[in-house]
């Protein structure tokens, strides 16, 4: 998967070269280097899958996949639109901003940090990915305390990761949008975002984390209407208000999408901390013997525990 990312980033920034410096395509060019940068992703993963060099996880097609396909299409759907209703909060937010008074500048600044968001969340998407695997892979074989060990685990290390991106954020506010444009009116407007971004930066370190968590271990439809609530019931009215009626034009805006993601960080911090891991362990082992596969129950576990010890 790393090397497949890796290509594809090659290939993106050849394109980008291609058909936005030599031909001169501009956003056009843009988007079309984007659309087949990840469409090289999607072909080089089937591929690897295809060409067998994965034969424990998928040995050909074969019909058992239709069996139960009406709960794994719902499990899909869940997942889809949790990661969609964040992800439209985002674009949301430049297209809101857009109306505030110096409309350039506000969505100019506001794309700046999103941007700058965007790359520290991969390391954490990183560790989405890790997390849901391992809740899942714990869960399935009847371990529930090492799944909780896991996200304390996970939870420490991101918490760590975000501290120190938020600090250098607040030490470099004057100067991180630089890079981004030579308009010192823009710069002048992310270095206003400063704190709030910092604190964003920081959330950015446990929300995924908590939601990969979800995902390892089934509550992709929970989340997705916690997000629903979060984002869309409270961070843009709220946003909408703050920027607009109360004139905080990019700072409202802004405040309004961190108090969104906070609360909705609470919300995943209170469901993680109050979930019975020994009766989500139970469920999952219920549902893996349904396939006919093998799984060990927390009660076979600690017997088995206790007999080796």
């Amino acid at each position: 998967m790393a090397l497949i990312s890796a290509a594809a980033l090659v290939f993106h920034l050849f394109l980008n070269w291609l058909l936005i410096v030599q031909l001169r395509l501009g956003l056009v060019g843009a988007a079309i280097a984007l659309n087949a940068s990840w469409w090289l992703i999607v072909l080089g993963q089937f591929a690897y899958i295809a060409m067998g060099y994965c034969p424990g996880a998928w040995n050909g097609f074969s019909m058992l996949a239709f069996k139960d396909l009406g709960a794994f299409t719902k499990l899909s759907i869940g997942s889809g639109i949790m990661t969609c209703l964040e992800f439209w909060c985002l674009m949301i937010t430049i297209v809101i901003a857009g109306n505030l008074k110096n409309a350039q500048i506000a969505v100019g600044a506001i794309s700046i940090c999103m941007n700058l968001s965007g790359w520290q969340i991969m390391i954490f998407f990183g560790f989405n990915a890790a997390i849901s695997v391992r809740i899942s892979n714990e869960l399935g074989a009847g371990r529930p305390r090492a799944a909780q060990f896991s996200i304390l685990v996970v939870l420490m290390s991101s918490v760590l990761l975000g501290l120190f991106s938020s600090v250098l954020t607040l030490a470099l506010r004057d100067v991180y949008g630089v890079p981004f444009t030579n308009n010192p009116e823009v710069v002048d407007a992310v270095s206003s975002l400063a704190t709030l971004f910092a604190l964003s930066l920081f959330l950015n370190c446990i929300q995924p984390v908590l939601s990969g968590v979800a995902v390892g271990a089934g509550w992709q439809w929970l989340i997705a209407y916690v997000n629903l609530g979060c984002y869309y019931l409270i961070g843009f009215p709220l946003g909408y208000v703050l920027g607009f009626s109360l004139d905080k034009g990019i700072q409202g805006m802004w405040g309004g999408q961190l108090a969104g993601v906070g609360l909705q960080t609470a919300v995943l911090i209170f469901i993680t901390w109050n979930t019975n891991w020994d009766n989500e362990a139970n469920q999952a082992s219920s549902r893996i013997k349904k396939w006919g596969g093998s799984a060990t129950s927390p009660e076979d576990y600690c017997s088995l525990k206790s007999e080796l010890a």
